[in-house]
């Protein structure tokens, strides 16, 4: 167990109270019974103590037990010393008079609480932490001190969780040198070594990085934010599968994903502390012992929180309801994305968009993930490695011209490709690097040379010789497409036809997305395109011949897009921390109307809208002065409309845009305005002349479209590079 919680069943205070001394007393007997059987077990010892080789190993087991038992009997020792120091700490000075329940119009839940901490104030021992003792004086002064469902009593006028000055705010300053990170890191798991290994790699390459920064930012100010890194999924409660396969061809992208975060918030400069655990987070969030039903013991020590959705499940379990209270600061890395109508619990319950993911009620662009496929999210992104001039020249000269990498290490991705490896080894020796124990996988073809799971200095050098490296279809959107273009090959990938997605694929089905992938990595062939990436319908045997053909007579270049080297995941991260969701004053991030009244005017020769005013009239990350409206074709969606006019959809503009004057700007005709939560609004309906306005906030959507409606769509330019990026926003 990771705390007291899960040490104590919830029962209702009729059964069995739970007293100070029942819980030092039980304690103290489990303590207690641990002793006796250790006694019984070591006279069983001595009794079956033989020099018979024969009971070696029996002896071997039963001592490996008796050690087991040892440390068991001395952590509930040090338990119940702990428990013993809690709850003096924690004897808060509750009047003894009887107290009745008070009855004030701004604390409507009060007695609601109080007939909840009656029945099931046993249910957790956080509450004995902070002071109730089954008494109703000790309900009240627990619900209007600790939480803030009832009045203060008379003559009590602080709380009892304090509530000191924020910290002075500190500059943040560049870090050239990764050694503190990598030292905070640890090596506690063997991801933990991967990850540190991949930030030594790159040290160099974040030193030049920051200081072209640096140099960039013209010695502007830069606050220093407190940051938490809590890394969900590598926590022994979440199940961390990933740690065992680290060396066993399991899947990277995530850990090359969360080092390259580490690496990034470390050279900005800014503060942090890494969570891998259940306990760190504890610690660190100053949560009470128990099962999270009672608040951290003091205010969020942090500005900004980095998770995953098994991280957010378990600050849930532990801040109890002041996570609704801080959710604006939590950030969630989020490989495939998530939706704003899987986002909102109630829509997404209502409408058929509920998933085992989502419904978090966050601001949509709070989520983070790995390739910039949805606008409504941020795009946070990963580092590739980039060569030097010297490396440049060395890889166009000593390039294979017939030699082809398959990308895929588990074996189980070769599974039905025999046609596919046979057409490739008439034109091409074919490399391939899956992971195996003793016997080389069956899937793997004999004429296949195999070279396991290599390191990465290792797999670069094959791909330095390769000229192609070919995807059959999965893993989707991973860096190793990347890497491979950065080492000079060519990338060919399949199109899917139809498309996949969570409507045709496993894969997809659960995921809070509806996003269609018409290919294995769209990313590198929206962005990055011919001739490093190539994209085919695999099942025309002529036309992959002809293309592996081409393939071969092809000369490219390594080539990294800016947005995946060292200094776009600086400039990226930086201005998100700078400019991006700031909580407003202490009220949390959640649903309600928004309607601004914004002036607009039609650009010239044009069916797109601008802003008509300086943006200093509506301060606004992005820059207002990047925005521009426009209306999509029926049954399109935003991301759509904005990509087909060379913009990207903009979530942060729908704000303004969410007002009748928008609609009339771009000549669509308002007989009426109404008020909905719909996920496609603004809107208008094709077949009528109403203006549907967005009533929630949270449910602004770049994504979806339907045949019954024309959307209001907020586009905006991106840097040349940096699609995360207006032109000004840095």
């Amino acid at each position: 167990m990771t705390s007291l919680g899960g040490q104590f069943p919830g029962r209702r205070p009729a059964d069995s109270p739970f007293i100070v001394q029942e819980s030092r007393g039980g304690l103290k007997k489990i303590s207690d019974m641990l002793e006796v059987i250790l006694r019984r077990v070591d006279a069983l010892t001595k009794l079956g103590n033989s020099n018979d080789t024969s009971h070696r190993l029996e002896e071997l087991t039963f001592g490996t037990m008796v050690e087991r038992i040892q440390a068991l009997a001395q952590n509930m020792s040090d338990t119940a010393v702990k428990m013993e120091q809690i709850l003096q700490h924690r004897n808060m000075d509750v009047p003894t008079r009887q107290c009745d329940i008070p009855k004030d119009p701004l604390f409507p839940d009060c007695s609601t609480k109080m007939d909840w901490m009656r029945a099931r104030w046993t249910s957790d021992p956080c509450y004995s932490f902070y002071g109730v003792d089954g008494s109703d004086c000790s309900f009240l002064v627990y619900l209007s001190e600790v939480e803030w469902f009832c009045p203060l009593l008379p003559g009590r006028n602080q709380t009892t969780i304090p509530t000191p000055e924020p910290p002075p705010k500190q500059k943040a300053v560049f870090q050239f040198d990764v050694g503190p990170l990598l030292e905070q890191v640890g090596a506690r798991k063997e991801s933990l070594n991967f990850m540190k290994k991949r930030i030594r790699m790159l040290a160099a390459q974040w030193a030049s990085a920051a200081r072209r920064l640096h140099d960039k930012l013209q010695k502007r100010r830069r606050e220093q934010k407190r940051i938490l890194v809590h890394v969900g999924f590598l926590t022994e409660e979440s199940g961390d599968v990933f740690s065992p396969k680290v060396l066993k061809g399991g899947p990277l992208g995530e850990m090359v994903q969360w080092a390259d975060i580490l690496a990034t918030l470390h050279v900005l400069g800014h503060s942090l502390k890494i969570s891998v655990s259940l306990k760190e987070l504890q610690q660190f969030l100053g949560a009470p012992p128990g099962r999270g039903s009672c608040p951290p013991t003091g205010p969020l020590p942090f500005d900004l929180i980095y998770t995953d959705y098994h991280g957010l499940k378990q600050m849930k379990q532990h801040m109890s309801l002041t996570l609704k209270k801080h959710k604006c600061h939590v950030r969630v890395i989020d490989t495939f994305g998530t939706e704003p109508a899987y986002n909102h619990e109630t829509y997404a319950t209502q409408n058929g968009y509920r998933t085992n993911w989502g419904y978090w009620n966050l601001n949509a662009l709070q989520y983070m993930t790995m390739f910039p496929h949805t606008p409504d999210n941020s795009f946070m992104g990963f580092v590739v490695e980039e060569v030097n001039e010297t490396e440049r020249l060395s890889i166009q000269k000593n390039k294979v011209n017939n030699m082809a990498v398959v990308y895929g290490k588990d074996a189980s991705m070769w599974k039905g490709k025999d046609k596919f490896l046979e057409l490739l080894h008439h034109h091409m020796e074919i490399h391939g690097t899956v992971y195996y124990d003793s016997q080389r996988p069956p899937q793997v073809p004999a004429f296949v040379k195999n070279h396991g799971l290599l390191p990465q200095h290792e797999l670069q050098q094959v791909l330095r010789k390769a000229k192609l490296f070919i995807g059959f279809g999965f893993p989707y959107e991973g860096p190793a497409p990347l890497e491979a273009i950065a080492n000079g090959c060519i990338f060919l990938q399949p199109k899917f036809n139809p498309p996949h997605s969570s409507y045709n694929h496993d894969f997809f089905k659960g995921k809070p997305t509806s996003r269609v992938v018409a290919s294995q990595h769209p990313y590198a062939e929206q962005f990055i395109g011919r001739p490093h990436v190539l994209t085919m319908d695999f099942g025309n045997w002529t036309t992959f011949n002809e293309t592996i053909r081409e393939i071969m007579e092809l000369n490219v270049e390594p080539f990294v897009p800016h947005e995946f080297t060292c200094e776009g995941m600086l400039e990226r991260v930086h201005a998100y921390i700078q400019n991006q969701v700031q909580c407003p004053g202490r009220e949390p991030i959640g649903p309600g109307p928004l309607l601004f009244q914004s002036p607009f005017r039609l650009l010239p020769n044009s069916s797109t809208l601008s802003w008509a005013l300086p943006g200093s009239a509506q301060p606004s990350w992005p820059p207002l002065t990047a925005l521009r409206v426009l209306a999509s074709a029926p049954n399109n969606s935003c991301v759509k409309t904005c990509q087909e006019a060379g913009l990207i959809c903009e979530p942060a503009f729908f704000q303004y845009i969410n007002v009748k004057e928008a609609f009339t700007a771009l000549n669509l005709v308002c007989e009426g305005v109404e008020l909905e939560m719909n996920h496609l609004l603004p809107a208008v309906p094709v077949e009528h002349k109403e203006c549907h306005l967005q009533q929630d906030s949270l449910l602004f959507s770049c994504a979806g479209s339907s045949p019954k409606y024309t959307r209001l769509c907020p586009c905006r330019d991106y840097r040349r590079g940096q699609v995360a990026l207006c032109g000004d926003c840095l």
